[in-house]
């Protein structure tokens, strides 16, 4: 299967040149993968630290992940998450499965990144 990443069938795989939803290059996809995903992981840690008021975490995340589906469905059609990536790819087969690659390694970068950064801000 050929052409970007939203004909029928491609089960919204994620992808980078001719499957990016917006024919984004691999560097582009590197970039909102890794920006994107260490910016959930911070939310995610902020919204979830002890410190922060109870009952709002939900709040924090799903808004945090409505604006990250917002900024990158079109360049890559969000990862931010290697188990979708990987079961979407598992469907489509083919390019998705070569270009899989990125969307494991970038989402698992970020969020080592992620952890990092907070730990060094984290000032219990």
């Amino acid at each position: 299967m050929t052409g970007n990443g939203s004909e029928i069938g491609s089960f919204a795989a994620n992808g980078y040149g001719e499957h990016s939803p917006g024919g984004y290059s691999m560097t582009a996809a590197i970039v909102t993968e890794l920006v994107m995903t260490f910016m959930f992981l911070i939310i995610i840690l902020g919204a979830t630290d002890s410190r922060a008021p109870k009952g709002f975490a939900g709040i924090a995340i799903g808004l945090g992940l409505t604006l990250i589906h917002l900024i990158s469905i079109p360049v890559t059609n969000t990862s931010v998450n290697p188990a979708r990536s990987i079961s979407q790819a598992v469907f489509v087969g083919d390019w998705a499965v070569s270009q899989l690659w990125l969307f494991i390694a970038i989402p698992i970068l970020g969020a080592i990144l992620a952890g990092l950064v907070y730990k060094v801000f984290d000032s219990k």
